[in-house]
């Protein structure tokens, strides 16, 4: 079957010559996903789908789920009165994914097979440097290149500043800054969006990232809502969507994100300057807290570095090392963060139960 139609939709001929494997059905992409079903575009158009009931038997965990942007090889194709089938997922050339809120381990994929992430971030309320961190180690993790949006610039009166303080924790990562009051929203984001290229708006709720989805696409497609300098209000979005524009590249909209709690990531490109700092440091295993001729902390006192900067690392570092450990490593890693060892640990409770 001719794969024309799905070339608007990113489809390349890593994930064409992958499809030759599964003869027998059908190749499409997922543009929304819903609780139990999902929209994917075919060659004849969009469907509804459902995976089959081997591929949940087969299931080790919710990350091997379809999610938006990937591809999929589906049967029934020629059946229009129930929902078509999901066999099989093509192997994820990118993936952007969190742990999920309000749970201890699972990991959740928020979207897949994207080539560039838009990170969202107001220039009013809304801006905070140590989320933009998280957002950043996340990002670089995915395999996809991070690109960071500043939006409603209009609302703010130091733009210079923020953006000087955002080139120090950004290395590497390209800034736009934008208003829904610019009329060459489309020329700045021209670099990024050619016919096949793939990318995610991901940030805050409020932050503008529907209303940016319809000007590029030229006409309200996404719901959105006024709301406060505060950037206070209720989420617009309520569902990841996947959309062609008119210029050729594809968009996901997706809703904000209350929680980014970080499952891996690459901490070494997020915080690159952090980790040179730490081979200039005297001691291989320094703290970067008191000890002698530690390269961190100077540049700290030099005005080099951030005390914000250098705490955030810390605190990710630590989500990071619990992130694939079962029961027993994640109590032991936890007990080696609080209290150095195992041994200094059972050294503490006899005390305790001597003093009681």
């Amino acid at each position: 079957m001719s794969h024309q139609n799905l070339r608007y939709y990113g489809l390349s001929s890593c994930f064409e010559q992958e499809a030759l494997l599964y003869p027998h059905l059908y190749l499409a992409r997922v543009t929304e996903q819903h609780r139990t079903l999902y929209t994917v575009v075919t060659e004849k158009g969009e469907k509804q789908a459902s995976v089959s009931g081997k591929f949940i038997y087969q299931a080790y965990d919710n990350t091997v789920f379809p999610v938006v942007g990937d591809w999929v090889m589906v049967s029934q194709l020629d059946n229009t009165e129930q929902p078509i089938v999901i066999e099989h997922v093509l192997q994820r050339k990118s993936v952007f994914e969190r742990k999920a809120a309000g749970t201890q381990h699972a990991t959740q994929v928020i979207v897949a097979n994207i080539d560039y992430i838009f990170i969202c971030m107001s220039l009013n309320n809304d801006y905070n440097l140590r989320r933009l961190e998280r957002y950043l180690s996340i990002a670089w993790q995915s395999s996809a290149t991070p690109i960071i949006i500043l939006t409603k610039s209009d609302l703010c009166s130091d733009i210079l500043s923020k953006l000087a303080q955002i080139e120090t924790i950004s290395v590497g990562t390209d800034i736009l800054i934008v208003s829904m009051m610019d009329t060459d929203i489309h020329d700045k984001f021209s670099p990024y969006l050619h016919q096949g290229k793939s990318v995610v708006f991901l940030g805050s709720s409020g932050v503008g990232k529907s209303s940016l989805v319809n000007r590029l696409l030229g006409k309200d497609v996404l719901l959105t809502q006024e709301i406060g300098n505060d950037d206070s209000g209720r989420h617009t979005t309520t569902k990841r969507q996947l959309f062609v524009l008119p210029s050729g590249g594809i968009v996901i909209d997706t809703p904000g994100m209350r929680e980014l709690q970080l499952d891996t990531g690459n901490l070494t490109k997020a915080f690159e300057d952090v980790e040179q700092l730490s081979f200039l440091c005297k001691f291989r295993n320094c703290t970067h807290t008191n000890e002698h001729e530690c390269a961190v902390q100077q540049a700290i006192t030099h005005g080099n570095l951030s005390e914000g900067r250098l705490e955030n690392y810390r605190k990710l570092v630590k989500e990071t090392q619990y992130a694939g450990l079962n029961a027993k490593q994640l109590e032991q890693a936890k007990v080696n963060n609080m209290f150095g060892s195992i041994g200094a640990y059972k050294k503490m409770r006899r005390q305790m139960k001597n003093k009681r």
